[in-house]
């Protein structure tokens, strides 16, 4: 009752307008199929307020006018000339400190305070307290701005080739509030009939028309500004790429005429003019590299030496690095023309091999020569790292220590060396107990040395061409102990990875050994119970997986991130596919090797396939969604998977409306002798491991204020069996034509907390259908309830009406 007069205060800004001024309450676009709206309406000179809890409803758009009510409590309260008087202040205090003090690095770092604290009251004076910042002002309507969108229209239609468009505006005021209408005629769109190069240099001509194919200006295209500016883009970077350095974007020109043609054709015309002094554009031939290893460093008394390698001469105070290896990541060489592209992918090749704090190359043309420098600086040779901070997974929060040491060239062939240690405590639920809650304590160390190419016999000339690829060969083992009140488990691993890139968006590892040696120790009758209860259901399997253990594999896996993860201002996406296969090595030798010692083995066939895409769909909201799926089939004796092999739904970053691990198999119900505890809600006592994985989500992620961002979402997911278990109820094997009836969905809403250099999330997950009830009594959205009791009791231990509780996620970063 609250909200409801709320909701309809999308204009109960009125209050705050001065005499003869409106508010702007609704703008709406009308134009062709053609035309991108969504484009039109970031270039509005004038926009109408944000609410929370927004709908359209006709020509009002109804919701919560957060934002200006934040404005305003914030104006009230603000006085700029306060802010003044702080700044004045602070710039006192720290300029008399800065004055009293001698030493270079406190001064500089009292500067820098200063500075930050100038620049936090600056923003405070010139745009408004805190309060301010986050809300915004009434949209008070401007007829002024209302024409500079539509000067905004025109050109923007006119830049995409409809030279002979028309905006017009419908304005209706009603009670102060004003709605406008844009509408849009385009006409006919202006087509490029012919294209024509108009480039005097013969040899910058012939370059043209040999790349022709990939022209971003074709012969039959509406004519774009867009498409001309790529156009040019594409020309400056290709001739760089053909030793024309100091050619510029300046020389392209486009000269557009519609005069000579009929029926809204043009001719367009790429003109490129020559420099004024030279009169002809020049590729440049590298006459000589030289490579300075240690730049920036002094040697009192002392010249660099010199050595000479693959035509590179190579500067250094020591010889440190292998010239085998620096060589491999440059592709710039006497000889060749200049080529830009080679310039950045040697900047690039040479800043992974983190052996370097910088890396420049730049090119000398004095004296008639062109000679490039590489100028480089080392990095400390050994690094320490520690991080303390609050363990957020799949339980309850808990924290944790880790300490990181690495040592750089180790070998002296940019070799690295790295420790890893970490030790954490974490909040569980226990296996046994549906209600209580254990610490789980997490100890795990890992040393790798990672070599700078392929550990693998082939020539230097193959391991050269490889340089470009980033190749890495990192040999790692570690060990692993988890302490919980029902087991202890520890695992050691030794394994042998390739990993490599072909661009910077594609990434590949092939770990070619991986062994694992595994032992548990069952500490409780309790759980012992259960784990066998649990395999005399026929496909569990779980006790198998705390025997001791040997487990052997191979896994390829291919990484396709555009932006995802970098940016979150433009579209972005993520593609992983991960195909690992266990105990392949036991088909070419003895198995009796590891059961003599008492060990089990594993032979399974496992894949994997994630994606993950994020649109923008404006500056405060982006739509984000996800597909994971995966195959885990085992065969041989012993028909089980090693336990981390199995597949597991539910969870803050899996179908958030369950519990970490509980969702699933398929429609079996989540206890296993009753399907109710004693308060009437459903058992989730139990993990739920599946071989059969398929899940996805859904998420708008929407600005707020501040730091705050918030998001609704939709998750929907399960876990199946390749086999039916001898004794069940609901059915847990997958089945191609009714899966889909036995997808768990869950929705929720959830607050996102970004403080820069970490993102909490807070979720809450509601669950909307579960697979494992009975089939009329699936829809269970309106059985949710965030407070206790879940059940209505009719008798001893008989319930009615139960309850679905919400499930509360806290993480760190978004769930995908």
């Amino acid at each position: 009752m609250i909200l409801l007069p709320l909701l309809f205060t999308g204009c109960a800004g009125t209050r705050y307008l001065k005499e003869n001024e409106k508010i702007l309450v609704y703008q709406n676009i009308q134009a062709p199929s053609n035309v991108d709206e969504e484009a039109l309406r970031n270039l509005y000179v004038q926009r109408t307020n944000r609410k929370i809890l927004g709908v359209k409803f006709k020509k009002i758009h109804i919701g919560i006018p957060l934002y200006v009510e934040m404005y305003y409590l914030g104006l009230r309260k603000y006085d700029r000339n306060k802010f003044v008087r702080k700044k004045q202040r602070v710039q006192a205090k720290f300029d008399t400190l800065i004055s009293r003090t001698h030493d270079l690095k406190r001064r500089n770092n009292l500067q820098f305070r200063k500075q930050k604290k100038i620049d936090k009251y600056d923003s405070r004076i010139e745009n408004g307290n805190q309060f301010m910042q986050w809300g915004e002002p009434i949209a008070i309507y401007d007829s002024a701005k209302l024409h500079g969108t539509v000067d905004r229209f025109t050109n923007y239609l006119f830049a995409e080739g409809y030279f002979h468009n028309r905006v017009t505006t419908k304005v209706s005021t009603f009670l102060r509030r004003v709605s406008v209408t844009y509408k849009i005629e385009t006409g006919a769109p202006y087509i490029i009939d012919s294209l024509i190069y108009s480039v005097r240099d013969s040899t910058v001509l012939s370059i043209l028309k040999a790349n022709e194919a990939e022209s971003k200006v074709k012969v039959g295209d509406r004519y774009q500004e867009d498409n001309l500016s790529d156009e040019r883009e594409r020309i400056d970077l290709m001739l760089k790429d053909k030793g024309y350095y100091d050619f510029s974007r300046q020389y392209i020109d486009f000269w557009i005429d519609s005069s000579i043609l009929k029926n809204n054709r043009i001719a367009l015309a790429i003109h490129i003019s020559n420099p004024a002094r030279r009169g002809y554009h020049k590729q440049f031939t590298i006459d000589s590299v030289r490579f300075t290893t240690d730049a920036g460093v002094m040697k009192k008394g002392r010249e660099r030496q010199s050595r000479t390698y693959r035509d590179i001469q190579y500067n250094y105070f020591e010889d440190l690095y292998s010239l085998k290896i620096l060589s491999q990541r440059l592709f710039v060489f006497p000889g060749n023309y200049y080529n830009r592209t080679n310039t950045f992918n040697s900047q690039r090749q040479l800043a992974n091999l983190d052996a370097f704090k910088f890396v420049r190359i730049i090119y000398d043309t004095t004296g008639g020569r062109f000679i490039a420098n590489i100028f480089t600086s080392p990095l400390e040779r050994y690094e320490w790292s520690n991080e303390v901070g609050l363990n957020i997974t799949q339980g309850f929060p808990g924290p944790f220590y880790n300490i990181n040491f690495k040592k750089r060239n180790i070998f002296r062939g940019l070799e690295n060396f790295e420790l890893n240690g970490r030790i954490g405590i974490e909040g569980v639920a226990s296996y046994s107990d549906d209600l209580d809650v254990y610490a789980s304590t997490e100890v795990g160390t890992n040393a790798s040395l990672i070599f700078p190419q392929f550990l693998w016999p082939m020539r230097d000339a193959t391991q050269i061409r490889f340089g470009k690829y980033n190749p890495k060969t990192r040999l790692s083992l570690g060990y692993s102990f988890t302490d919980r009140p029902e087991y202890k488990r520890s695992s050691t691993n030794l394994s042998n990875t390739y990993s490599w890139e072909n661009k910077r968006s594609t990434q590949y590892s092939l770990a070619l050994t991986s062994i694992s040696w595994i032992t548990s120790e069952i500490k409780t009758d309790s759980f012992a119970y259960q784990l066998r209860k649990l395999d005399s259901l026929g496909n569990y399997n779980l006790v198998r997986s705390f025997n001791p253990s040997f487990v052997s594999s191979m896994t390829f896996g291919i990484t396709w991130n555009r932006d995802y993860g970098t940016t979150f201002d433009k579209n972005a996406i993520f593609i992983r596919a991960q195909f690992e296969t266990g105990g392949t090595s036991l088909n070419f030798i003895d198995p009796s090797i590891i059961t003599k010692r008492g060990l089990q083995y594993f032979k399974y066939l496992r894949f994997n396939f994630d994606v993950r895409r994020l649109n923008v769909i404006n500056k405060w909201s982006t739509l984000a969604y996800r597909i994971n799926t995966g195959l885990a089939y085992s065969y041989g004796s012993n028909r089980s998977l090693p336990y981390e092999k199995f597949y597991f739904a539910g969870g803050s970053n899996s179908v958030r409306a369950w519990r970490p691990r509980r969702l699933g198999l398929g429609s079996v119900p989540p206890a296993i002798s009753t399907d109710a505890t004693e308060d009437g809600t459903f058992n989730y006592q139990f993990e739920k491991p599946g071989e059969i994985l398929l899940e996805a989500s859904i998420e708008m992620r929407r600005k707020l204020f501040g730091f705050i961002d918030g998001a609704v979402f939709i998750d929907a997911g399960n876990v199946w069996a390749f086999r039916k278990a001898v004794q069940e109820e609901g059915n847990s094997q997958f089945n191609p034509q009714t899966f889909y009836k036995e997808l768990g969905i869950g929705t929720g809403f959830g607050l996102r907390f970004d403080f820069t250099f970490l993102i909490l999330r807070f979720d809450v997950g509601i669950k909307a259908y579960d697979p494992a009830r009975e089939p009329g009594d699936r829809f269970v959205l309106d059985k949710m309830k965030f407070l206790g009791p879940f059940a209505d009791e009719i008798g001893e231990n008989e319930y009615i009406n139960i309850r679905e509780p919400v499930i509360y996620n806290v993480g760190i970063g978004y769930p995908f």
